[in-house]
């Protein structure tokens, strides 16, 4: 008697368990990075995916409950204040993990992202590759070299107008001095972007 052949009933069965990914977003201040992570939220929601966004706690730049971009670009997501508290915090029936700031996460933010992404979630991380002094920024360095995709972004240097990648923190107007805190929340008021050649750390 011939074999009754059936088509697969669900992706499973088609392709085994779901891949995951992790994609780092990065590049200095003004770049884009957060209006880039919103984007592809709202292009996964579109696609009836199931979506979770997580923020660190110190970024009090949006509402408690919001991630905000710099051109007032706004998307619901939820606060934490450490790597365990996020992964934690995601759903086994989510398909996307957006975190943003990520440079603002302890060391373990790395070890989380690589789990997620090999438990078959789809992880996207938006944060600066580097601070203000030009140096690399906590946890982003090594999620740039697990990621299977980095988008890197540029902004406009606000002095001479060339592309820019990097981070200019201003104190009373001036460049702050490399003794300054790494972590200092602010935008327009406290940062600009510039290039390589106007970039200053006195």
């Amino acid at each position: 008697m011939p074999t009754v052949m059936r088509a697969p009933e669900t992706l499973f069965e088609v392709y085994g368990p779901r891949a995951g990914s992790l994609t780092v977003i990065t590049g200095s201040m003004f770049s884009g990075k957060t209006e880039e992570l919103i984007r592809r939220v709202r292009r996964a929601l579109y696609a009836r995916r199931s979506v979770q966004v997580f923020k660190h706690a110190l970024d009090t730049r949006a509402e408690g409950t919001a991630i905000r971009s710099h051109n007032g670009l706004l998307h619901e997501a939820a606060a934490v204040a450490s790597s365990e508290e996020l992964q934690a915090r995601v759903e086994p029936a989510t398909d996307l993990v957006a975190i943003e700031e990520v440079q603002f996460f302890d060391g373990r933010i790395v070890e989380v992202c690589r789990n997620l992404a090999d438990g078959g979630y789809d992880v996207i991380a938006a944060g600066l590759d580097m601070d203000f002094r030009g140096r690399p920024f906590g946890p982003v360095p090594a999620l740039l070299a697990e990621a299977d995709e980095v988008v890197k972004l540029r902004a406009i240097c606000a002095r001479c107008g060339r592309e820019a990648s990097r981070s200019q923190r201003l104190i009373d107007g001036r460049p702050a001095p490399a003794t300054a805190p790494t972590i200092m929340v602010g935008a327009e008021e406290s940062y600009e972007a510039r290039c390589r050649h106007c970039h200053e750390v006195p």
